[in-house]
This record gives C-alpha cells, structure tokens and sequence, in this order.
C-alpha cells in the first residue's frame, strides 16, 4: 500500500521538516500496514523492528502478569506513537508488554535504521520522541498512584465517568482488564453500583445513570 503523504505530514507535522531523501526512504510503498481489530502487534520478549506511526484506529498497550492477568498502560491514537516501542530501538531491547489493535488499524512502520538515523541526525524528530517519552511516562506516574493509593470502586467510577456517553457497550471483563483487577470483583462493584441506582446493567452493557453520584464515589 502507497503511503498518503498529506495525512501522515497533517498528523506527523515533524516529518515535514525532514531530508526529501529521508522522507521519500520513509514513505516507501509498503511501509503502510492494515492491520484488523483484535490482532496482537507485539508481545513481551519480541524483539522490536520498527517504529509505528498510527494513522488511523487505537492501539492498546498492556502488561501481563504470570497468573494470567493484564493491566492498561495506555492507549495510542492516531499522531502519537508507542513509547515502550521507542525504549526498545533505543536500548535493543525486546518488548516488555503487549500491543494490541483495539479497532482496525492502518500505521506507518519506521524500519528501526531509518528509527536510529533520525533520532541521531534530526534534532525535531528527537525532540518529538523524546517529548512523547515525558507525556507516556507523566501518564504512567498517574496510573502507578491510582493503583497504589485509590481504591477500586474509587478507580472504577472514574473509569465509567471517562468513557463517552452515557450507554457503554462494555464487558466485566474489559472493564476489569483496563483496573488491572479480575471480572468477579469488577462484576461485584458493578452490582453494588446498580443497587445505589448509579448504574443498570445489560448484556456487555453499562448505562450510567447518576453521574454526580459517580463523581462522589470517584472523589472520595
């Protein structure tokens, strides 16, 4: 697939001021990659071969655990790219969590030489991956203080309340993931939830239905 210059420059704007002959290297055709929901784009312990540049779609980054339990980090959105990725090609190191197109995908891969010229050579393009590494990291602080001194149903309210709308077409399960906790204890704040009158639960449903209530359990 044959790049499209004028909406990786309008959403990657630092790419604009590069060497023509970097830029053409960059937009090869080929680089561009469709990738469908669900697919997993790494894993822990891959070794890292490029760099993504996300056009359109979301990418979720996960930590596992070895019971089997995974934790959100962050999501990418389309302008932005994956700091943990960026880790890996500047210390060669493999993966140490998990990516996964959350939507369909479509995302630029930078061949991890032309990653490595860039950031040596370019003093814009260092400056925008290392300005991605200080907004990732002061998110990841948030979430390290979340977990270690909010309480779940405290974490959970804030989780609803941040979702747009009021119906969220949401599992227990998805719920759970992105706390870091396990569906039965998710399940069981949910239902504690709806008998306060704050939520009403369906099928892969949740519709809020006070949200200053949320916003007082979220607060407390």
């Amino acid at each position: 697939m044959i790049p499209d210059r004028t909406a990786l420059l309008a959403l990657y704007p630092v790419l604009a001021g590069l060497p023509p002959r970097l830029l053409d290297a960059a937009l090869q055709p080929g680089a561009v990659l469709e990738v469908p929901a669900g697919a997993q784009l790494f894993a822990e312990g891959q070794a890292c071969e490029g760099f993504p540049l996300l056009l359109s779609g979301s990418i979720k980054v996960v930590k596992g655990t070895p019971s089997g339990r995974e934790m959100l980090l962050y999501r990418v959105e389309p302008g932005g790219s994956c700091i943990i990725t960026s880790s890996c090609l500047l210390g060669r190191t493999p993966y140490s969590a998990r990516g996964v197109a959350e939507t369909p995908l479509t995302l630029l891969i930078l061949p991890a030489p032309l990653f490595a010229q860039l950031v040596a050579e370019h003093a814009a393009f260092r400056d925008f991956v290392f300005h991605l590494f200080s907004d990732r990291i002061a998110e990841l602080m948030e979430l390290v203080e979340e977990v270690a001194f909010a309480r779940l149903d405290q974490r959970l309210a804030k989780l609803l309340l941040a979702r747009p709308g009021d119906v969220l077409n949401v599992t227990h399960q998805q719920l759970a993931e992105e706390l870091g906790s396990v569906r039965e204890i998710v399940s069981r704040l949910l239902k504690g939830f709806a008998a306060q009158g704050l939520v009403a639960l369906g099928r892969e449903q949740v519709t809020l239905l006070d949200r200053a209530g949320l916003k007082t359990v979220a607060a407390v």
